[in-house]
């Protein structure tokens, strides 16, 4: 079975739409997203102008900076404070990865926390491992609502998350334990991998290396969450950190590349920017 991320995200979007109108027409806020984009990456304004066109679809009015691959820090660090000084702006996002002079720790911290779209602020992480989230970072996010939509219960699970990044992995593997299940995390030191994924009831991949986990690292039966997002050169068509061959008829579920959990982590990104509109 496919989890299809576009079903699930054009679902969540209906709601994100009557929620933003509802509250245009009560207490006359307009939530407002500002996406600034360094350099010219290919896959970054595709990415970018996705996000800027699923605003529009949901009512989310979008301001977008662009700047050239070589700016000051000082004058990328202006910009992000006259938006945490805008009251009409309430999220702001900045496209990763960034060029390499500037670092991205950095730069996420110069973001207001009260604006911290994608929840990657010290401030916000040390809430959300803390219980008391203010927004969650995207993806993790939009794996679990795909999970809820398709009515899969993961309490008494055992996940495996392989990836241990601070934007998907660690908080991917927060939510699952949150929700029940008993988490292993996996990485680059871990051994014997298969040992772990093929005794797991669900498997997120997270770990950015295209078509990594095949056939052999899963049981019969587990539900697969793929992350990744990959582009190959020889064909152009993007795939996944799991190769899809075999797989079909062995495993239970899996979100298919593209098409599965790359739509929710932009729909929540809506979600949060709405959110951000509300708390402040």
């Amino acid at each position: 079975m496919k989890l299809d991320g576009r079903l699930v995200a054009a679902s969540y979007r209906n709601e994100l739409k009557s929620e933003i109108e509802n509250i245009q027409n009560t207490k006359g806020i307009q939530p407002c997203l500002a996406v600034i984009l360094v350099g010219d990456d290919p896959a970054s304004q595709v990415y970018v102008g996705g996000k800027i066109k699923a605003c529009q679809e949901v009512g989310i009015l979008s301001m977008e900076f662009r700047f050239p691959v070589g700016v000051e820090k000082e004058k990328l660090q202006k910009k992000i404070t006259e938006l945490n000084e805008d009251p009409n702006v309430h999220g702001i996002l900045v496209q990763l990865p960034l060029p390499h002079h500037l670092d991205e720790s950095e730069v996420i911290s110069w973001i207001s926390p009260k604006k911290d779209v994608d929840g990657l602020t010290s401030e916000n992480m040390g809430l959300f491992w803390r219980g008391q989230p203010r927004v969650v970072a995207c993806t993790p996010l939009g794996v679990m609502k795909i999970l809820e939509y398709y009515d899969l219960n993961v309490s008494g699970m055992k996940a495996v998350v392989v990836g241990r990044s601070n934007i998907v992995g660690k908080p991917m593997a927060l939510l699952l334990q949150n929700a029940g299940a008993t988490v292993s995390v996996c990485h680059s030191k871990t051994e014997d991998l298969k040992f772990y994924t093929q005794n797991a009831d669900i498997v997120v991949a997270a770990l950015g290396r295209p078509q990594f986990l095949k056939k052999e690292h899963f049981n019969k039966n587990a539900l697969v969450v793929d992350v990744g997002m990959h582009r190959v050169i020889s064909t152009g068509k993007l795939c996944g950190d799991v190769d899809p061959e075999g797989l079909e008829g062995w495993i239970k579920a899996i979100t298919p590349v593209p098409g599965g959990v790359g739509p929710m982590t932009i729909t929540m990104l809506l979600h949060n920017t709405l959110r951000l509109a509300t708390l402040f």
